[in-house]
């Protein structure tokens, strides 16, 4: 195996930043020092940032490229699912549960349905031909309240890739959803619908929603368990969301969205997560609580890039620079507080001995730029 010897670097451990050395091959790290190192091979970084790998358990981003227009589908999976790989590594990105919806409410959005199995498939090929850069697991994004939940589910459920479930409800009123105007103004400025349309759907949601949640809940959660998928809940809104998920056995809360639901999921030993374009954008597009402000307040172990790869390393910079963030701290919250709510012992941190999942990274400014990323002691970018 051939070494690879990073020098002169600005190494983001733990607890604090060394200007150092990191040494590493396909077996893993096998040392940390600080100084420069003289050896010929060593590579000078010229005071690069180097950090653990990314790791992301919810972006839905590959969906943009199985349908990168309204009604366009892309005829060749998996170069669809090859190009959104790419980007991952492009973002710093070395471990991705690629989140993919499972059920549908959204009307014109059930092609989700069409592309559900079809991304699932691309996964599985890409890793199995060695197509990819970075390493992918599934993470089933479960629309509870959507009638073809079931039947959609049960042929994936015992694939080795299914890493992570999460229980959703976007019914109007509900959760991420619960204030209108903001789902109108969501519809409407995408497009997706003209107001009669959006009047019209709101209304049968509504008024089935409720109904198909409570029928479809059990059903899911126990089909989820029988084959021991870990469970997060998505968009708790308030106590009674997060003691539902608890009660099914959940153990991370994924986009909380208000600070009572935050607070009330940590006294339960829940993990929270929010979005990093949150962070970046200074606010939530749907009106939910500020991704910051849970930082800030210490109700947030980590970042998910949601719909923006690149987000979750800007997230880290802005939390660093603009709200004096130990920078230790918040590559936590893309690395090892990730690895460890996820179970990912063997990544996460930069330690003799662990994965060698390797992120070089400058700045221009306070822009993050990723210089090379290596996935398992390999160049993925």
């Amino acid at each position: 195996m051939s070494e690879t010897i990073l020098t002169n670097a600005r190494i983001i451990l733990d607890d604090e930043v060394i200007q150092g050395t990191i040494c590493f091959d396909a077996a893993g790290i096998f040392s940390v020092d600080q100084g420069r190192s003289k050896l010929p091979a060593a590579i000078d970084v010229g005071g690069d940032f180097v950090a653990p790998g990314i790791i992301e358990m919810h972006t839905d981003n590959m969906e943009k490229h199985f349908v990168p227009r309204p009604k366009v589908f892309w005829p060749d999976a998996l170069a669809g699912a090859i190009a959104h790989d790419a980007q991952m590594a492009s973002a710093g990105i070395t471990t991705v549960y690629d989140s993919i919806c499972c059920g549908s409410i959204y009307g014109s959005k059930d092609y989700r349905r069409t592309i559900f199995p079809l991304m699932i498939a691309a996964i599985e090929q890409g890793n199995a031909t060695g197509a990819f850069r970075v390493e992918h697991s599934i993470h089933l994004r479960c629309e509870v309240p959507a009638e073809n939940i079931v039947e959609d589910l049960e042929p994936h459920l015992g694939k080795p890739i299914v890493k992570l479930a999460s229980l959703m409800d976007h019914t109007p009123g509900q959760r991420q959803w619960r204030n209108i105007e903001h789902l109108k103004t969501y519809n409407l400025g995408s497009g997706e619908k003209t107001l009669e349309q959006f009047e019209t759907d709101v209304k049968i949601r509504m008024e089935t929603g409720p109904a198909l949640f409570a029928k479809n809940w059990p059903i899911v959660v126990d089909m989820l368990k029988a084959r021991n998928i870990p469970l997060a809940t998505h968009d708790d809104t308030t106590e009674a969301d997060v003691d539902l998920g608890v009660a099914a056995g959940a153990n991370i809360s994924e986009f909380p969205t208000t600070p009572e639901a935050a607070r009330y999921a940590r006294s339960k030993s829940m993990r929270t997560v929010a979005g990093a374009p949150n962070v970046v954008r200074g606010g939530s597009h749907s009106g939910g609580v500020s991704a910051t402000e849970l930082t800030l307040d210490g109700l947030l172990d980590g970042l998910s890039s949601d719909y923006v790869p690149s987000a979750l390393l800007q997230a880290v910079v802005r939390l660093h620079f603009d709200h004096a963030m130990p920078l230790p701290n918040a590559m936590a919250m893309v690395t090892r507080n990730m690895a460890d709510m996820l179970g990912l012992a063997d990544r996460g941190r930069l330690r003799k001995g662990l994965r060698a999942d390797i992120l070089r990274f400058g700045l221009i400014g306070q822009t993050p730029v990723v210089r090379t990323l290596w996935c398992a002691g390999e160049r993925a970018f």
